[in-house]
């Protein structure tokens, strides 16, 4: 067994005031699949078995904050096309694209509909990148 002990996907779940938003935000905008709705909390794969979890706010075991902390990094293969994409919605852009040599990152930044923010990132060296591929 690898020092993984079994783990096979992981969730990072949001909380939410308004859970509709941010369900048609993660499904329409941004394209992620449903994978399982639970009613009160849903689940959307982002790649992989990497998953966003969204929750309404009265009901998971956390509780929505005025100001977060939280960033969600999602890793493409192309930046400038999602920028282009989500450019043309009525998503709040943080960012233009920008370039950071020192990480080997082109990236921009958006906040969703309840002001999580969301990196769109893609690693410029291609050992990195590959090293975030599936397994």
């Amino acid at each position: 067994m690898s020092n993984q002990q079994g783990v096979y996907a992981g969730i990072t779940f949001f909380y939410y005031e308004d859970l509709e938003p941010a369900a048609r935000f993660y499904r329409e905008t941004m394209g992620f699949s449903l994978v399982y709705d639970q009613g009160w909390a849903k689940i959307f794969r982002i790649a992989g078995n990497t998953h966003i979890g969204i929750v309404a706010g009265e009901k998971g075991f956390c509780r929505p904050q005025e100001k977060n902390a939280v960033l969600l990094t999602v890793v493409v293969d192309d930046v400038n096309g999602w920028y282009e994409r989500l450019r043309k919605t009525d998503t709040t852009l943080l960012t233009e694209v920008l370039d950071k040599p020192d990480i080997n990152v082109h990236c921009f930044f958006l906040q969703d509909p309840a002001g999580y923010a969301i990196e769109v990132q893609q690693f410029t060296d291609p050992h990195v990148a590959q090293e975030f591929r599936s397994q």
